[in-house]
């Protein structure tokens, strides 16, 4: 059975500066010893936030402003680095739905879509100058919408990119591999039930 599909995001965004932010920069390593991904979130960005007594440093994602924000701005390859899944799913789990950047590292890329996290390319001015209104109005929405490929927010609209196999994925509702995986089960089941190998004597 399909996921929801998803075709747009509409919330507040944070600013996240740099190019090159690399798996381990989004979730340092001696996170990764968990079961399951719960909790991933609170550990987002953890050593940029953070200092070594686990205080808060200077930072837009520790601002107040910027609490309850949906979607990440940020620089060109983005997610680069090790190819971990954990980065995204702690993405996922601080609560963001889109990442918007100049590009983005291909294996993070495919494993943000598969979770329906919505990742899309804009060019270095146009991120520049959203930087600049996000920077000034904290509470402003963003609103992406993929089908359309733009990015709208107060008055002001620019075009944006996605990946066509990510965005047909996304809008069908056939981003996540497992529920195609489910979606299979029965015609597993078949072949395992006339495999002679497989048959209970």
């Amino acid at each position: 059975m399909p996921s929801k599909p998803i075709t747009s995001v509409c919330a507040r965004a944070v600013y996240v500066p740099g190019d090159d932010i690399d798996t381990d920069r989004i979730i340092p390593a001696r996170f990764m010893k968990c079961i399951t991904f719960d909790g991933l979130g609170k550990y987002l960005f953890h050593d940029v936030r953070k200092d070594e007594s686990g205080a808060d440093k200077a930072h837009n994602l520790n601002d107040p402003r910027f609490s309850g924000a949906g979607i990440i701005l940020s620089g060109n390859n983005f997610g680069c680095g090790s190819s971990r899944e954990h980065a995204p799913q702690s993405i996922q789990r601080a609560g963001y739905q889109a990442i918007i950047a100049g590009s983005f590292a291909e294996i993070f890329f495919g494993n943000s879509t598969n979770l329906g996290i919505i990742c899309v390319t804009v060019g270095d001015a146009k991120r520049e100058i959203l930087a600049k209104a996000i920077e000034t109005n904290p509470q402003l929405q963003v609103s992406i919408d993929i089908d359309a490929g733009e990015i709208c927010y107060g008055e002001e609209r620019m075009e944006c990119a996605i990946k066509a196999n990510a965005r047909e994925s996304l809008m069908s509702g056939n981003y996540d591999p497992l529920d195609e995986l489910l979606s299979g089960a029965n015609a597993v089941e078949d072949v395992a039930h006339n495999l002679a190998y497989m048959r209970r004597v």
